[in-house]
């Protein structure tokens, strides 16, 4: 049987897999060990463009902290925005860690964007509303920083490539919300496709496949992505018309994806009803290729020597859909 890397590369090259990969973001989400140090284990910290990043309750992750922000006039970035200097840095040095503590079983990517993401990027460091306004009121100015971004983040992946090796690039740059992106197809098109593109490039013409992290409804501007060469998607949220997209786009997007919507769930819904919904939403995506789901180990997995986690609901029905998926993944293209 193929490993876990070797079987979730076929699907990164668009062929199709041995058995249904399972998938992991932070496979993707590592970076140049030397800007990647201001991180706290939660996520917060201040990075190395000046932006404090608080964690967050509710979302489950870090944000850049409320009311911090370091950038409130777009045409002034110039002065305010610098990208980190690796001129002291010994790549080499820096990337044996990384080779040596590998685990060879599994995919290894990396992401060299600014911050998170371009689109990220920007927001951080004015906000939403004064970072939306931007686009809206200086695109030359926005396009200008992109690409003084989207220079040191391809020089990064270049020397990251050399020295890390990895499998593929990543670039995760949540520019969507539950019903919308939120900037219309023509200002993706005008603004942040063309930095998109100019990322990609670089790991594509390394020979390595690209994925992208998007949450929310993204399937617009998904045309422009394959475009792209991206060849893999997370988390295809439920806003997203999966069955839609995986007709229309086949093993040229592999869709990555946490389940079925079990935001209907409840502590009272039947065992059984749950897993009928996980055994049809992979039967129904899953055929011919093109299709993964998340690795849930790690949230059913407590760390050595943590205390047995408490047995939740939650924690059930996440145990189920591991089951189901378990039950079909070695299965279904025998």
């Amino acid at each position: 049987m193929l490993s876990t890397r070797d079987n979730f590369m076929l699907l990164a090259n668009k062929q199709v897999p041995e058995y249904i990969p399972s998938y992991n973001l932070f496979w993707g989400l590592g970076g140049p060990a030397f800007i990647g140090g201001w991180r706290n284990p939660d996520g917060s910290g201040t990075d190395y463009f000046g932006v404090e990043w608080a964690f967050s309750e509710i979302v489950g992750a870090s944000l850049p902290a409320p009311g911090k922000f370091i950038l409130d006039d777009i045409t002034k970035w110039r002065d305010v925005i610098k990208v980190p200097s690796d001129a002291d840095v010994d790549w080499a040095a820096m990337a044996q860690p990384s080779l040596d503590n590998r685990n060879p079983e599994l995919p290894f990517g990396g992401s060299t964007a600014p911050s998170v993401g371009f689109f990220e990027a920007i927001m951080s460091f004015m906000g939403f509303d004064e970072g939306l306004m931007a686009c809206f009121e200086e695109p030359e100015e926005v396009k200008a920083l992109l690409n003084y971004l989207c220079d040191w983040s391809v020089d990064m992946a270049k020397k990251y490539i050399q020295y890390y090796k990895p499998d593929y690039g990543f670039l995760g740059d949540d520019i969507a919300h539950e019903r919308n992106p939120f900037v219309s197809l023509d200002m993706f098109q005008d603004i942040f496709a063309p930095i998109w593109r100019r990322y990609y490039a670089v790991w594509l013409e390394a020979g390595l496949p690209v994925g992208n992290h998007n949450c929310g409804h993204f399937e617009l501007l998904l045309d422009d992505l394959v475009d792209m060469g991206c060849s893999f998607w997370d988390p295809v949220q439920s806003s997203n018309d999966a069955p839609a997209i995986k007709a229309k786009f086949g093993n040229n997007l592999a869709l990555c994806t946490g389940g079925p919507d079990s935001r209907f769930w409840n502590d009272d819904t039947p065992e059984e009803q749950v897993r009928e919904e996980v055994r049809n939403y992979i039967n129904t995506l899953a055929p011919g290729g093109g299709f993964a789901m998340m690795d849930f180990s790690a949230f059913l997995t407590p760390p050595p020597d943590a205390p047995p986690p408490e047995e939740t609901p939650a924690r059930r029905r996440l145990k189920i859909i591991s089951e189901e998926f378990e039950a079909i993944r070695y299965v279904i293209y025998k």
